[in-house]
């Protein structure tokens, strides 16, 4: 546990999220360390060849959510699952836990032409191709440089072969007719303050302001590109109203305190 009165949250934060929800237990649980999650990758390993590998050394908890996902820890304590061959190999993908939410209700399925809007750096893209068993067409898109490398060191070293990596805004994005869009929008990140405490000190009413509009543009633009019948999935890990519309009960967000996750939020559109 992080020490708390080291912690200052800001008056107007404070009182925002005491109208969305328990103030006190979303504060406990945004400053708790978050439990280490992984995935396991399917178009290298079986789930149950690498639970046997990895139980050697970590208890493995089952994500409810994900037939592919676990909560790991150490038997003697270490944290860096990272540094493991099985990490290194591409065996198994560091996500946290409800990361994998959207690619499930993406649902790809192989041969469909799927589009990841902002995909790095690659846990959801990588996610997406093991669930297409690496048939069919993956564009996995990002608009930075910067992040195309990680997206593309990631890709490989899960073994994705179905991608086409391209760099460029989404909203550019203009008469392809794509089976099935992800867009893990650019948010507040005001889910991610269990990893992040920067963004406790980050955050403005102004900031979610202009993040809006770059949103509902993302979103119109990946909704014209969809085949009739196709379907989007839209995520954020923000918890800000603004940052949805009116009919946000037909959604999934979740508090920190909801699972002992991350803060997230997840919208199915299907166009008809």
């Amino acid at each position: 546990m992080i020490d708390t009165n080291q912690i200052e949250f800001k008056l107007k934060f404070i009182e925002r999220y005491s109208k969305l929800t328990d103030w006190d237990k979303f504060k406990e649980y945004s400053l708790k360390f978050l439990r280490r999650s992984i995935r396991i990758n399917t178009l290298k390993i079986s789930v149950e060849e690498c639970k046997k590998r990895l139980e050697k050394k970590w208890i493995l908890t089952q994500i409810p959510w994900c037939r592919e996902g676990f909560w790991l820890e150490h038997k003697e304590g270490r944290r860096d699952i990272g540094n493991t061959i099985e990490h290194s190999i591409g065996y198994i993908y560091v996500q946290e836990a409800v990361s994998m939410i959207p690619p499930i209700v993406l649902n790809p399925k192989p041969g469909e032409i799927v589009l990841d809007m902002c995909a790095a750096p690659g846990s959801k893209a990588s996610q997406i191709a093991a669930l297409m068993e690496n048939k069919g067409v993956l564009i996995a898109n990002d608009y930075k440089g910067i992040r195309i490398a990680p997206l593309g060191i990631n890709l490989q070293r899960t073994g994705v072969t179905n991608e086409i990596i391209t760099l460029m805004e989404g909203r550019f994005f203009k008469d392809f007719k794509f089976d099935k869009i992800l867009l893990d929008a650019p948010c507040s990140g005001t889910g991610t303050i269990r990893k992040s405490l920067k963004t406790i000190r980050m955050w403005n009413p102004n900031m979610i302001t202009r993040l809006t509009g770059q949103q509902k543009q993302l979103i119109d633009n990946a909704f014209n590109n969809l085949k009739e019948g196709g379907t989007l999935v839209y995520s954020t890990c923000s918890l800000e109203p603004e940052e949805y519309n009116t009919e946000i009960e037909k959604c999934l967000r979740l508090w920190p305190q909801d699972n002992d996750t991350e803060g997230f939020f997840v919208a199915k559109i299907v166009k008809n």
